[in-house]
């Protein structure tokens, strides 16, 4: 009875049809979307033994955030040319669920959400030649395996993996649009904007296929993204302030040895700044097991610092036996007199000499290691 209802329906729908050239596009959708005729669960292609072609495009915001998801296909069993001169019916979301639908997902993510203000923001597209555009806006963190050795000097290779997750290679065959299978957000000047790097060369994408536990092959995508990283923040806050730093501590060489608080003070304060500003740097990276180029401009800079320290406190031993020979001078002069001349070594002349070699040594030799290090880091 059921059976005999619908078909009923349909006849008189499709007599209907013919009768009006101007069709309403619910009746429309109530002939396509027909129970009886379409099943949502099952792909287009699935009694043909076809697998049906998604073309798939992804329009990117930012680094890691994918604003907008578009997959297009053709289900042949939503074509309505032959009822109709509407060439697209716009779909309510609400109704997307009534229609079959790629079940892709992103195989490196760690977390997603789909924009839901003030309703799902997705968008369904049916031409009259059975021609479907399907996309959703969501945002996306993916995972990319980073190697920090060169930090912050360093380029990245970057992935987005996408698959079907229930369907085999044999129902459902992904592939990137072959115009613009990736679009980035461009700003005023028309340049692609991201807050710490820039791409260093085009993005490849691919096609790819994986096979899961259960020796079952599914269809995948792949876009490599290839970046750099933008050295002007390193340089402005942490290069640049460090350096300072460095030179700051040698200041000390051309303070009178006799200034105690003013050299002690001035070594303390170069050595504790860059502590913490190592600190800061390293609280904001992962945890890894190797050493990053920033770990050893740090150190090199900790050392220098700590080194023109050191030099003081060799500088004030020195003076503490000028000061004591002094006074024992004083006190053995009537001696001094009687018995024959003895040399003795001037301390305060060493103290000095230490003093005016720093001067030279010190900046010669943080000259040379910066050489060293940018020709090395930026030349790899």
């Amino acid at each position: 009875m059921n059976i005999l209802f619908t078909s009923l329906w349909t006849v008189l729908l499709l007599g209907r049809m013919v009768r009006s050239q101007q069709l309403q596009r619910r009746d429309i959708l109530n002939y396509l979307l027909n129970s009886s005729a379409y099943d949502a669960r099952i792909a287009p292609d699935y009694e043909k033994d076809v697998a049906t072609e998604v073309d798939v495009q992804l329009f990117v915001t930012s680094i890691d955030s994918i604003n907008a998801i578009s997959m297009t296909w053709r289900d042949s069993r939503l074509n309505f040319s032959h009822i109709s001169n509407i060439s697209v019916l716009e779909l309510d979301q609400r109704r997307i669920d009534d229609v079959w639908v790629p079940d892709t997902y992103f195989q490196n993510e760690k977390s997603a959400s789909v924009h839901t203000v003030t309703v799902p923001n997705k968008l369904f597209h049916i031409y009259n030649d059975g021609f479907v555009i399907y996309s959703i806006r969501l945002s996306l963190t993916l995972s990319c395996i980073m190697d920090l050795r060169f930090f912050p000097m360093d380029d990245q290779t970057c992935s987005i993996f996408m698959e079907s997750y229930g369907y085999s290679i044999e129902n459902v065959a992904l592939k990137w649009n072959p115009d613009d299978p990736v679009i980035f957000g461009l700003d005023d000047n028309d340049e692609q904007t991201l807050p710490q790097f820039y791409f260093y060369k085009p993005l490849e994408t691919k096609g790819c296929s994986t096979v899961n536990s259960f020796n079952t092959e599914f269809s995948c995508l792949e876009a490599k993204l290839f970046f750099q990283r933008n050295l002007g923040f390193y340089m402005s806050q942490v290069f640049i302030p460090s350096m300072m730093i460095v030179i700051l501590s040698w200041i000390s060489f051309w303070i009178h040895v006799d200034a105690v608080p003013a050299r002690v003070s001035l070594g303390v304060i170069c050595v504790l700044t860059m502590t913490t500003q190592s600190s800061g740097i390293r609280s904001s990276l992962p945890v890894v097991s190797y050493i990053k180029a920033i770990d050893i401009w740090m150190a090199v800079g900790l050392l220098f610092v700590f080194a023109a320290l050191l030099e003081y406190a060799y500088i004030n031993v020195q003076t503490r036996k000028h000061r004591k020979q002094t006074k024992d001078n004083e006190k053995d002069k009537k001696s001094m007199q009687i018995m024959e001349p003895q040399t003795k070594t001037d301390f305060m002349d060493r103290a000095r000499r230490v003093d005016r070699l720093s001067r030279v040594v010190f900046p010669i030799c943080y000259a040379v290691f910066n050489l060293v290090f940018w020709v090395v880091y930026l030349s790899k």
